[in-house]
């Protein structure tokens, strides 16, 4: 059986005790969103759409860094950037050379590492999907991420881009990338936290994206990346309300990631 961890307020992670929220709820602040691993805490900064900062016992993790340097001035620095795929909301070389330190690493999916700049390819692994990789002492597996629907295929063709799972200190984190809901997502089990992507028409609708995540049934998800390029938006609580009609306990952690519009 899973063993639930808690989600904790930025407060109580700062003091000797832990304040366990038996519903999700919004740790404001600059801490971000924590939540207990085995010895300590993941930390959690939505950037926007499809970017965000997780800071883990390891080491600060970056996924999918692009826009404007500046979006990042008050975040820790990389010591791991991880990249799902090629798209311009997803990899920015001009953005991960402001980012990237003497001592950062990057793991990308093939596609992504060759088109990587020399300064930046001498820093980075390549991983496939079914792949696993160690960095800082976290294992890191590439899931497939790829679009399943006629007509969408050539958004994100199967064997292109990464998902991750990784396990931080006992926690496992699942990173769709952009993708529909692939068998190997809806197979994946012991999800502590989840971000899942919803638009259209490059990835899926809300709803798909519920019937997925009701499927491997992580502790938390976050919605993510819902927002297309045209402007639509998938609803966040509309995917909330069809993940808990899906009967799973399945906590959904809302947050901002589009300058001041909670979806």
């Amino acid at each position: 059986m899973q063993t639930r961890r808690t989600f904790l307020t930025a407060a109580a992670a700062g003091a000797g005790a832990i304040t366990v929220l038996p519903f999700a709820a919004r740790a404001a602040g600059p801490e971000g969103d924590r939540f207990a691993t085995d010895t300590g805490a993941v930390a959690v900064h939505p950037v926007e759409h499809a970017s965000f900062v997780l800071r883990t016992p390891a080491g600060v993790i970056h996924v999918d860094p692009v826009g404007d340097a500046a979006l990042y001035a008050d975040l820790p620095a990389p010591d791991l950037v991880l990249i799902t795929h090629e798209h311009g909301d997803h990899y920015n070389a001009d953005t991960l050379a402001a980012l990237v330190g003497a001592q950062t690493r990057l793991l990308t999916n093939p596609a992504v590492h060759d088109m990587l700049p020399a300064d930046l390819k001498a820093k980075a692994s390549a991983i496939a999907n079914g792949q696993t990789a160690e960095a800082m002492g976290i294992a890191i597996e590439a899931i497939p991420a790829h679009n399943l629907t006629e007509g969408r295929m050539n958004f994100h063709p199967k064997g292109r881009d990464n998902g991750y799972v990784l396990d931080v200190d006992g926690m496992r984190i699942y990173i769709s990338g952009d993708t529909e809901g692939v068998p190997e997502m809806r197979a994946l089990t012991g999800i502590d936290l989840a971000f899942v992507c919803m638009n259209l028409p490059f990835t899926m609708a809300a709803g798909q994206a519920a019937d997925a995540v009701a499927d491997f049934a992580p502790t938390w998800v976050y919605p993510y990346h819902y927002r297309g390029r045209d402007g639509g938006t998938q609803d966040p609580a509309e995917f909330a309300r069809l993940l808990a009609e899906a009967g799973v306990a399945t906590e959904v952690q809302r947050h901002d990631w589009y300058n001041g519009t909670l979806g």
